[in-house]
Parts: structure tokens; sequence; C-alpha cells
């Protein structure tokens, strides 16, 4: 039964991260076309907020990439990551259902 907790709060917690990079990095693609203006209040607040979020995650991951010029391609080598994490916890908890530890 807790275990039933600790796998449904690391499955929303993956999925709500993979929501923020994906809202991040479209928020990043407006205002770099400039569909968006950072000199409203609620975008720069929005954009911000995504970018506390996520930057931690795409730092490093940007740091190891080479560089494709003004591309960024940091978000989908994430979102792919976020994704095979989620895999991952499922195929935890799967195994652990079949193994008999898992009530």
């Amino acid at each position: 039964m807790i275990l039933d907790a600790v796998f449904f709060l690391l499955q929303a917690g993956l999925s709500l991260f993979f929501w923020a990079i994906l809202i991040a990095a479209v928020l990043s693609l407006l205002i770099g076309f400039g569909v968006l203006d950072t000199r409203n209040r609620l975008v720069w607040s929005l954009s911000d907020f995504f970018y506390r979020v996520t930057e931690p995650a795409m730092r490093p991951v940007r740091n190891m990439l080479p560089n494709f010029g003004n591309i960024d391609l940091s978000p989908l080598v994430v979102l792919l990551l976020v994704q095979a994490a989620m895999l991952l916890v499922g195929a935890i908890q799967g195994y652990l259902i079949r193994g008999g530890l898992y009530f």
C-alpha cells in the first residue's frame, strides 16, 4: 500500500517534470521568435518559473552536447531521459508485482 503511493508520486513527479520541460521549450521558442514579449509581467514570470524549474536538469545536458549554433537540443534529450525514467519506474513496479514482493 505504501509502495503504491511511492510509485504514484514518482510517476506523477516525472510526468509533471515532462510537461514543465515541454512548456519551457515552447515558451523559449515563442519568446525567441518574438511572439511573446518578456516585458509583459505574466510572460516574464512564467518563463522565469519554467527556466528555474527545468534549468538544473538541462544545463548538464547542454554542456555535454556539441554546439549546434542557435539550436538547443537539450530539452529533447531531457524529455527522452524523463520518458526512460518513467518506463524504468513502471518496469520496477511490474517486476516487484510479478516477484511477489509487492502487494
